[in-house]
């Protein structure tokens, strides 16, 4: 009698077949080591603009010192979207969202934990600066904000992107909707 070997796949894991990933191990890390990257990045432009701490905000621009952190980038807008744009610069609500925006999409991607609902929030954030930067001065159509929201679709729908270096395989067994994974 030969033994037969069976393939468990768990609907929680999309993505996964039993213990093997559908892309190999090393790319794997290297969703992962992108993910936490962009992450970080997010990460650190929510703590430059809370604290002002000299990169991207000057310590009398920050939150923490009574700053906007829209209005120094939304207030100089030029382009077809000036005007709304310009409109948002300094509006609390749009403050308190974009600080809360940067920070739950880094956290998210950091840990790996609710990293799909983050790269989507990321590819909106991003694509959403795209728009308040045109029109683009050195490539007419591409640049480092459009591949930022390609980068956010990646993480957003391989699921290798946040099973890798993160919490992602155990947030995917407890999470109440695939969405939210």
């Amino acid at each position: 009698m030969t033994a037969r070997s069976e393939i468990r796949v768990d609907p929680h894991l999309d993505g996964l077949v039993g213990e093997k990933h559908y892309l190999p191990t090393a790319g794997g890390y290297a969703l992962g080591v992108l993910r936490i990257a962009f992450g970080f990045t997010f990460l650190w432009a929510f703590l430059d603009k809370l604290f002002g701490l000299g990169f991207a905000t000057p310590a009398e621009r920050a939150v923490v010192n009574g700053g906007s952190p829209t209005t120094g980038y939304l207030s100089g807008v030029e382009g077809p979207f000036a005007g709304v744009f310009n409109a948002m610069a300094g509006g609390a609500v749009w403050d308190v969202l974009f600080m809360a925006g940067l920070l739950g999409i880094g956290v998210t991607l950091m840990l790996g934990a609710g990293a799909r609902v983050g790269a989507v929030a990321g590819a909106f954030m991003y694509l959403f600066m795209y728009l308040a930067a045109l029109p683009m001065v050195n490539n007419p159509v591409l640049d480092d904000h459009l591949s930022g929201v390609l980068v956010m679709v990646v993480i957003a729908t391989v699921p290798a992107s946040w099973s890798f270096l993160g919490l992602g395989e155990w947030w995917a067994r407890v999470s109440p909707s695939r969405f939210l994974r």
